[in-house]
């Protein structure tokens, strides 16, 4: 069987995406599966329109001679690899991580609901109604849908589409490949609160920068915590600008966006990983977290729950800065109760394997083809 996979990104990019499509383009192979990718990256130059169209005629080249198409998105990719496997008369299937309209009318159209209530409402902006519009056809063309969390297959479900078209397949990570801890960190006081995020509304950075304000001002016994902020986004400049207006700018520090490597050397350097978000389908750095066995504090916001299980990390409720100062503090001050979630952490990382993964992938596209 050969199979192409479309992917929005791909390393040295960084995200989700990114690490997934290498992990199918390395692993499948050894189940029996040769794999084409197809990177958007190599046209993204192009002016827009005509980069999808570029995209779309690459994927239908690589098509012709496949099994099967898989889309790692259900817009940017998924609309002309969807088309590109119509028009070749290969089975298609589209891997849906989040709902793109809500993320996009988020960030740009004024869209302030939360994600569960945006899916059972009707938008009043046009181009929020396309984007819904475009990945729910996707969705619904597709033989196969695959999500990384229940949560998430809910979501999905609200759009329209058969529960029985929907599978979970938890996504994996894989760590071997830890880089260097960037020079600006390695002087920081400890312990150390590490989050990475990409900078956007719903990731509650300005909240984590809030409730740290009020743990530093308060700290005792000597204790002196640093949090690191790792990612960019459309909002660094106004939380940066936060930062510096609380006198944070010594213990608070913003790396931007770092390689793969970089970001696992932070994270496994880290003596709290925090995650405040109040939305995720199924958070692949928390995940990553996880398998890297890190004293975790996480929202229950979507799929985290899937995520954080029996004791493996502390789970609180969303938009909640009270339970999230008072998580960061005792776990600031009790070392032994880190170590305790470390050890749950690796324990509980077990379920998200690559194997597994590869296991679960490889059935499914056996069943299409």
């Amino acid at each position: 069987m050969k199979i192409v996979i479309a992917t929005p990104l791909y390393p040295p990019e960084i995200g989700g995406p990114a690490t997934y499509a290498k992990l199918l383009e390395e692993g499948l192979p050894q189940k029996g599966i040769e794999v084409e990718v197809v990177k958007f990256s190599e046209v993204r130059h192009l002016p827009k329109i005509i980069r999808h169209y570029a995209y779309y005629r690459r994927i239908l080249k690589a098509a012709r001679s496949a099994d099967a198409v898989l889309a790692l998105d259900p817009v940017s990719v998924g609309l002309p690899a969807m088309k590109a496997a119509q028009k070749a008369g290969k089975p298609f299937v589209v891997k849906i991580v989040g709902d793109y309209a809500w993320e996009q009318g988020q960030q740009r159209f004024g869209v302030s609901q939360m994600l569960d209530e945006f899916v059972r409402t009707k938008q009043t902006s046009l181009f929020v109604r396309i984007l819904q519009k475009i990945q729910t056809r996707v969705a619904r063309s597709s033989m196969r849908i695959i999500v990384p969390s229940e949560y998430l297959k809910n979501i999905v479900a609200a759009w329209g589409i058969p529960n029985e078209k929907i599978e979970v397949i938890y996504n994996a990570v894989s760590v071997e490949h830890i880089g260097e801890i960037p020079n600006m960190i390695q002087e920081l006081p400890r312990p150390r609160v590490v989050t990475v995020a990409r900078l956007v509304k719903w990731k509650g950075i300005d909240g984590l920068i809030r409730v740290f304000d009020g743990i530093w001002s308060a700290r005792r016994g000597g204790l002196n915590p640093s949090l690191i902020i790792v990612g960019s986004g459309p909002e660094e400049s106004q939380l940066k600008e936060h930062a510096h207006n609380l006198r944070l700018d010594e213990v608070c520090i913003f790396t931007g966006e770092r390689s793969h490597e970089e970001t696992l050397a932070i994270i496994n350097d880290a003596d709290i990983f925090v995650l405040n978000s109040t939305y995720e389908g199924l958070s692949h750095v928390l995940i990553e977290a996880l398998v890297l066995g890190k004293c975790i504090v996480a929202t229950n916001a979507g799929g985290n729950f899937e995520v954080i299980i029996k004791g493996s990390g502390m789970l609180i409720n969303v938009d909640n800065p009270s339970q999230l100062a008072s998580s960061l503090k005792i776990l600031i001050e009790h070392q032994e109760m880190r170590s305790k979630l470390s050890i749950e952490a690796k324990k509980s990382a077990e379920r998200f394997a690559p194997n597994t993964m590869l296991d679960k992938t490889t059935a499914l596209l056996k069943q299409i083809v």
